[in-house]
């Protein structure tokens, strides 16, 4: 089996984060595959699908900020430089996807808690990853 060369790490930063990056880590080591991390930030419409009147983008803008302090850290913290961490909003396995293919990513690294039967039928992220990439993807089993 070839090394790969790009590694998009797809993280939502819970502390179950850290697991994902190590196994990232780990398939990186030896080679000099490049590392590279993203968040997405899903829109608060998303979540109220726009039937509510109101004006989120103050919130949306604080989540934001927010959310860029903690991939900066995580990002430190794992020795990926800012220019290799992005936060882009959206659906997350579209956005993950996306950035993937703008990278030349070979191997997507993420977080999978496993579920089955109506939970994987209300959504996961990491199934969307996997059904929709065209490069390898690594799901990494977190918070059982």
């Amino acid at each position: 089996m070839s090394q790969y060369a790009n590694i998009l790490i797809a993280v939502d930063l819970s502390d179950e984060s850290a697991l994902v990056a190590q196994r990232a880590h780990a398939v990186a080591a030896g080679s000099s595959a490049q590392l590279h991390v993203i968040h997405v930030i899903e829109p608060l419409s998303f979540a109220y699908g726009g039937d509510i009147p109101m004006d989120f983008s103050g919130i949306q803008d604080e989540i934001q900020a927010q959310a860029s302090q903690q991939l900066s850290r995580f990002g430190e913290s794992h020795g990926i430089d800012a220019q290799k961490q992005h936060i882009v909003m959206g659906r997350p396995e579209v956005e993950i996807h996306a950035k993937g293919e703008e990278l030349g990513a070979d191997l997507i690294v993420v977080g999978s808690h496993g579920r089955y039967g109506l939970a994987l039928l209300m959504g996961s992220t990491a199934n969307g990853v996997l059904h929709g990439a065209t490069c390898d993807v690594l799901a990494v089993r977190v918070g059982n």
